[in-house]
C-alpha cells in the first residue's frame, strides 16, 4: 500500500486478501443504499457499514460516532473520488489507519485472484481464477506447456499475463454455456491466442461467429500427456449447458452446480420447460458420475462457498448430502424451488447475451457497467 501522511489507497488484490486471509476490516462504504443493497464487500472477518456520501457534505462530526476506533478502516464508493474525500475526513479527525479502494467497486469487480486447485496425474495442473467481487470462477487446465481455459470473463489480459509467465501456450477457450451474468472472454481470448473457441451448438443457435462444437462425445487434449477434457451434456441452465469432466478428477459444472446452491432455469424465459431438464441432470446424470470427483463451478454465490485459500470446490458426493438444491424429495417440490420466488435477474442480463452471442460490440466502458453487480445464476441466492 503506498505510504501517505494520512489516507492510502489500498488495491482490490489487497483488498481480496484481507478477506481470503480472514483478517479483520471495517468497511465503510459511501454509494448510495439502493447500490449498497443490491451489492457489497462480503467477508467472514470483515465488518461493513453504508452512510451514504451526501451526509458527510456537511461534515463528519454528524457521523464520527458511527466509525469504530483502533480498526483498519477501508472506505467504498463506486470509483475513488468519494471515498478518498470521506478517507481525508475521516484522517483529519484522527481516525488511523485509514484506506480507500482503488478503483472503487469496479475495481473490485473486475479483480481475479489465482489459486491453484490441485494436480493432475501426468503432471499437469489445474487452476481457479476467484473473480471475488462479481462472484465469477474461471479456470486454466495445464499440461506440457499448453493451456485450456473454461469460462473465461472479459479481463483476458490476467490469464494472458499468467499464461506467458508460466511458459504456456493456450491451445483452447472453452464455454460450458452461453453467460448471461457476466461478458464472456473466450472467444476474444482465442482470437488474440489463435486457440480454439469451444461453445455448446444448442447455445450458438443465434451467435454470429465460428466455433467449435462442445458436445458429448468429443474429446479437447491437452498437451503432449493426453490429459482429456471430456464433454458431458447438462442442461437445465441454458439449453446447451455442458459440464466438463478433466482427468477422470474433477467436474467443472459451469451454472448447474453450486457449492450451496444450484442452477435456476429462467434467463432464457423457459423456467417450465428447462426445469425437468435441470432435475435430470442434477438427480440423474450427475448420479451416474463418481461421488469422487471434485465439483468446480463457474460460479459462488456467497463467501462463505470459498474454502481454504479461497478454493471454491467440493466433493460431488459430499454435495449430495449437503447442498439443499440436490436433495428437494420429490420432483413438484423441486419444480416449485426453481421456478417461483426465483431471484431478482443479473443486471444487464439480456445485453449481455447479445453481446457474447456477437450481435452487439459494447465498449470497455459500457461492458463494465453491464456488469456491475452480483451474479445471480443460483436459485438460493435471495
Amino acid at each position: 500500500m503506498a505510504a501517505a501522511d494520512d489516507k492510502q489507497g489500498m488495491t482490490a488484490e489487497e483488498a481480496a486478501r484481507f478477506i481470503l486471509d480472514k483478517k479483520e476490516l471495517f468497511i465503510l462504504d459511501v454509494r448510495n443504499e439502493s447500490d449498497f443493497n443490491d451489492w457489497k464487500m462480503e467477508g467472514e472477518s470483515i465488518e461493513i457499514l453504508n452512510i451514504p456520501y451526501f451526509e458527510w457534505l456537511e461534515g463528519v462530526d454528524s457521523v464520527l460516532s458511527r466509525i469504530p476506533e483502533g480498526k483498519q478502516i477501508l472506505v467504498v464508493c463506486a470509483k475513488e473520488g468519494s471515498s478518498k474525500f470521506v478517507a481525508e475526513q475521516l484522517a483529519e479527525a484522527g481516525r488511523s489507519p485509514i484506506y480507500y479502494l482503488e478503483g472503487g467497486m469496479k475495481s473490485w469487480s473486475e479483480y481475479l485472484e489465482p489459486v491453484k486447485i490441485g494436480d493432475l496425474k501426468d503432471g499437469g495442473s489445474i487452476y481457479q481464477f476467484v473473480r471475488i467481487g462479481k462472484g465469477c470462477l474461471s479456470y486454466m487446465i495445464v499440461s506440457d506447456g499448453e493451456a485450456a481455459v473454461v469460462d473465461m470473463v472479459r479481463m483476458t489480459d490476467v490469464i494472458e499475463r499468467f499464461a506467458k509467465e508460466n511458459g504456456l501456450t493456450i491451445k483452447h477457450a472453452i464455454d460450458t454455456h452461453l453467460h448471461a451474468d457476466h461478458i464472456s472472454g473466450g472467444r476474444i481470448l482465442a482470437e488474440k491466442t489463435g486457440a480454439a473457441y469451444w461453445l455448446p451448438p444448442k447455445d450458438a443457435a443465434e451467435v454470429v461467429f465460428a466455433y467449435e462444437k462442445l458436445e458429448d462425445g468429443k474429446e479437447i487434449t491437452v498437451g503432449n500427456t493426453q490429459i482429456k477434457i471430456q464433454p458431458v451434456y447438462s442442461p437445465g441452465h441454458t439449453i446447451g449447458s455442458t459440464s466438463l469432466i478433466v482427468d477422470d478428477q474433477y467436474l467443472l459444472t459451469g451454472d448447474i452446480l453450486f457449492i450451496e446452491s444450484i442452477g435456476r432455469p429462467d434467463l432464457a424465459g423457459k423456467a417450465e420447460d428447462w426445469a425437468g431438464d435441470l432435475r435430470h441432470t442434477l438427480y440423474t446424470r450427475y448420479k451416474e458420475l463418481s461421488d469422487d470427483l471434485i465439483v468446480l463451478p463457474a460460479h459462488f454465490g456467497k463467501i462463505s462457498e470459498l474454502g481454504e485459500g479461497g478454493k471454491a470446490a467440493a466433493r460431488l458426493g459430499d454435495l449430495y448430502q449437503s447442498n439443499p438444491g440436490l436433495n428437494f424429495p420429490d420432483e413438484a417440490e423441486f419444480r416449485r424451488a426453481v421456478t417461483d420466488n426465483l431471484p431478482q435477474h443479473p443486471n444487464s442480463y439480456q445485453a449481455i447475451r447479445q453481446t457474447n452471442m456477437g450481435k452487439i460490440q459494447p465498449t470497455d466502458e459500457e461492458q463494465r457497467e453491464m456488469e456491475m453487480g452480483p451474479n445471480r445464476c443460483a436459485i438460493h441466492d435471495k
